[in-house]
């Protein structure tokens, strides 16, 4: 048996995951906060008891995947030293898959986090993390851009999104060029600054 392909994201209320002007100082763009992702992940940090449960689900995955603009602001070759926003033990410890088209030799890291780079597309991600995650979960983590692949590609099975209660208005935006989809709603909750929707996605 194997486990689900699930994407896990924060959104806005008009479903941007990140706002214009994105760069190295601002990894989330302009988001009405300092640009640094303390708006639209402020329920992450602010009020994790309240949240714990989600938190808990994000961090089960037995393996992880997302695109080359999440793991960072480096472009074109590996011209730079660059191993994530996470520090030298990130929050994954699991294999974590990074879309790209720059070839880099694996990286691995502190409490079993290794970095694994595929130029060969989602698919060959997706093959590469079932195998590593076993009977467990692979989860894609994002950006908006790569979940909109997954799902236009019919790869994913389960949809959880946390949607903050403001709106950006521009920027990044999940569902962008994505063909139609059915969406079974099997699990809501309110908290104080999001509300978590989860989604059965059908093929």
């Amino acid at each position: 048996m194997t486990g689900s392909v699930i994407c896990d994201i924060t959104i806005s209320a008009d479903g941007y995951s990140a706002g214009l002007d994105q760069t190295e100082e601002r990894p989330f763009g302009t988001d009405g906060g300092d640009g640094t992702g303390d708006k639209l992940h402020a329920w992450m940090f602010d009020t994790p008891d309240e949240n714990r449960a989600e938190l808990e689900r994000l961090a089960s995955g037995r393996a992880f995947i997302m695109g080359r603009n999440m793991f960072g602001p480096v472009r074109g070759e590996w011209d730079r030293p660059w191993n994530g926003w996470w520090g030298d033990d990130p929050t994954f410890h699991a294999p974590v898959y990074v879309l790209t088209r720059h070839a880099r030799e694996p990286q691995p890291m502190r409490g079993g986090t290794t970095y694994y780079f595929v130029t060969d597309g989602i698919e060959s991600a997706l093959a590469q993390a079932r195998e590593a995650a076993g009977d467990g979960d692979v989860l894609i983590l994002g950006g908006a851009t790569t979940i909109n692949q997954y799902l236009t590609a019919g790869l994913v099975d389960e949809l959880r999104l946390h949607i903050v209660p403001f709106t950006l208005g521009a920027g990044t935006r999940l569902f962008d060029g994505v063909p139609a989809l059915k969406l079974e709603q099997v699990e809501s909750r309110a908290a104080t600054a999001v509300t978590h929707v989860t989604y059965r996605v059908s093929r």
